[in-house]
């Protein structure tokens, strides 16, 4: 899939025809999907790219950050690398991400449709959802689209609601599952486990210093670490995972684990974590072939560097405080029986192609 950041960076190419629809998408939800793949079909016929164009912020982030009112900010289902991977799982050919800025927040309507639509995404069939809304305070619709369709020769079409056993599947019906830790009914309206990908990045190393200082944690409970620029994620909590990318063999089983995704209650609120939001998974085994791999890393040992994707699967409880390093090991032991228990229940989830 070809990826292009910015109508500057369209601008300096030829204007190419294509086939394409515009959205959020912050999820890639079964309803996405089936939009996508309506899409895919439609530029297949007509022998266009078939191209998504989607916005990073969302545009509700930049409006709640203009009005200084962060509650009216969306919980972030995805990270933009996880939408533009699920976006490429899907078949598209091509994405553009449009920065929403000021400059686009006040482009009327019409001027969208001129300048974005026509003038650099040379828009020759527009895919939109029943609830379609674009331009300035949110003036343009699906009629006036439509009429500028047939005006100036480009086809649009309009997708009414999907639903999933009469339940219209939308980033609000799977924001609210992810909220309620309602894991299941998350996968049903993604159509796979809620996972989360990135960088492991370096931590406090407080999993490993417990495997040394407190007998009872054992080799101690080390940890990979994904940080998030987003403040809001739509899931938070402890729960049970699994864990892709760290097997040098792709085709291997993931590895179980447990997680906390949030801003982890600290006992030092200076911590290198510095209260941003971060996903901390504890692996509760390491099969030798995956020691090896990682002890020709760069840092014998570890994974720093390495894109992983963590699927969670089940939610244990919401974040806790604890007020001694004997209870956070007790409660992370506890988390780790109970989620061993639920993968002797449960079994693991089915691997899906990468």
């Amino acid at each position: 899939m070809n990826i292009l950041f910015g109508l500057h960076n369209l601008r300096r190419r030829p204007v190419t025809a294509r086939a394409l629809t515009i959205g959020n998408f912050d999820g890639v939800h079964r309803g996405h999907q089936a939009m996508l793949a309506l899409l895919i079909n439609e530029a297949r016929h007509r022998g266009l790219p078939a191209c998504a164009v989607t916005f990073e912020p969302h545009p509700r982030d930049f409006f709640a950050a203009r009005l200084r009112r962060p509650e009216l900010a969306p919980a972030r289902i995805a990270t933009l690398r996880d939408k533009l991977a699920e976006l490429r799982r899907c078949g598209i050919d091509e994405c553009i991400v449009l920065p929403f800025n000021e400059a686009l927040a006040r482009l009327s309507a019409q001027a969208f449709i001129d300048d974005v639509l026509l003038g650099a995404l040379g828009a020759r069939y527009v895919l939109v959802g029943d609830d379609f809304r674009f331009g300035a305070q949110r003036q343009g619709d699906y009629t006036l689209l439509d009429a500028a369709g047939e005006a100036r020769g480009f086809d649009v079409a309009r997708m009414l609601s999907y639903e999933v056993h009469g339940l219209r599947v939308s980033s609000s019906a799977v924001r609210t599952a992810l909220a309620a830790g309602d894991m299941a009914q998350a996968a049903a309206l993604l159509g796979r486990p809620y996972a989360i990908s990135g960088h492991v990045v370096h931590g406090r190393k407080l999993g490993r210093a417990l495997g040394e200082t407190h007998p009872g944690a054992g080799d101690g409970f080390r940890t990979l670490n994904l940080r998030f620029a987003h403040w809001k994620p739509a899931a938070s909590g402890i729960f049970v995972v699994q864990v892709h990318g760290l097997d040098p063999d792709p085709a291997a089983a993931p590895l179980p684990g447990v997680a906390n995704l949030g801003i982890r209650p600290s006992l030092d609120p200076n911590d290198v974590n510095g209260g941003r939001v971060l996903l901390e998974t504890h692996c509760l085994h390491w099969p030798e072939r995956v020691r090896a791999a990682l002890a020709r890393a760069p840092v014998p040992g570890e994974a720093y560097g390495r894109i992983i994707r963590v699927e969670l699967l089940h939610k244990l409880h919401d974040e806790r405080r604890y007020d001694s390093l004997e209870a956070l090991t007790a409660g992370i032991a506890q988390d780790c029986a109970d989620a061993r228990a639920w993968f002797a229940a449960h079994g693991p989830s089915p691997a899906r192609p990468s």
